[in-house]
């Protein structure tokens, strides 16, 4: 068995390949074909030897397509004699849908986990990587013959927080709900940390209604796990400019901003945004408002020490 692993990669975490390619030589990269047909339909042939190999695929549940491509893939370097399987799933979709709150709705995110499950067996076993999950529960989700293992991605928050932070000011959340991840995020930093209470006022309105520490003449962070359209994220910034906060920086793991960046920028109450690249959508929107810090290096890290 060669001692370097063979990576492959969906189209759109091609980018993290490569990224990850380049840290160290016990990488070797996967070779693949790839073609759409004129009615959609997917055509892929792997090029690389596959079997015998330790074999590991990087590729985003960020859309029903782009889990089939790498569903797909998964199940056609098993079938070639891989002999292990790894999946790095950076940005798991449907997460905030990890059970069911209304009768007869159906839980995306178990139904997603089921589906990798089914992938058979290498003789060495298969793993899934994932990454902040939204929902802690997630992993519980996975079953038979595949193993889950959730990567933190503390160390390039901590890092970010640290450079854009300055020296004085409150790591913070959106709401109540991600208290313990900011609080774990501020005894590492070893400061303050500060969240908000929030009141729902309608299916789709929330109101704030108090802060939990003192943000006066101080600089914010605020640590939101992900991203979407960013309605949350203001209104929280909000609060903490109108308690007096100074500036208010962002850190977030997963940034989808599925309306860009015009409606945050626009708001005047954020300065910069600092987000990993563990979603395809920062790769295009990074600028002076956007900074991309990799998680690259923290999983090369983890591969290589399995």
């Amino acid at each position: 068995m060669s001692f370097t692993k063979l990576i492959f990669s969906t189209e759109k975490y091609k980018y993290l390949k490569d990224r990850i390619l380049s840290l160290s030589p016990q990488f070797e990269n996967g070779s693949l074909e790839v073609q759409l047909f004129p009615d959609g339909e997917r055509y892929q042939r792997i090029e690389s030897e596959v079997e015998g190999r330790e074999v590991v695929i990087i590729g985003g549940t960020i859309s029903d397509a782009d889990t089939l491509e790498l569903f797909d893939l998964a199940f056609g370097v098993i079938k070639y004699g891989a002999a292990s399987l790894t999946l790095v799933i950076p940005y798991f979709g449907y997460s905030t849908m990890e059970r069911a709150v209304k009768s007869g709705e159906i839980v995306t995110a178990k139904v997603r986990a089921t589906l990798f499950s089914s992938l058979p067996r290498t003789s060495l076993g298969n793993k899934v990587v994932l990454m902040d999950l939204h929902a802690e529960g997630i992993p519980h989700y996975f079953e038979r013959d595949i193993r889950p293992i959730h990567l933190y991605c503390k160390k390039v928050i901590v890092e970010a927080a640290k450079e854009i932070g300055g020296n004085n000011f409150v790591i913070a959340s959106t709401d109540a709900g991600r208290a313990k991840w900011v609080e774990s995020l501020a005894n590492e930093l070893h400061i303050n940390a500060a969240f908000v209470f929030k009141r729902r006022v309608s299916g789709t309105v929330t109101q704030v209604t108090s802060i939990s520490a003192d943000v006066k003449n101080k600089d914010v962070v605020i640590y939101d796990d992900m991203i979407r359209t960013g309605g949350s994220l203001i209104n929280a910034a909000k609060a903490y400019k109108e308690a007096g906060a100074n500036d208010i920086s962002v850190i977030t793991t997963h940034g989808l901003f599925i309306k860009g960046l015009d409606q945050l920028q626009a708001s005047g109450l954020i300065k910069l945004i600092v987000s990993t690249d563990t979603h395809p959508n920062v790769i295009n929107l990074q600028g002076s408002f956007l900074k991309v810090h990799s998680v690259a290096s923290l999983i090369s890290q983890h591969l290589l020490a399995e």
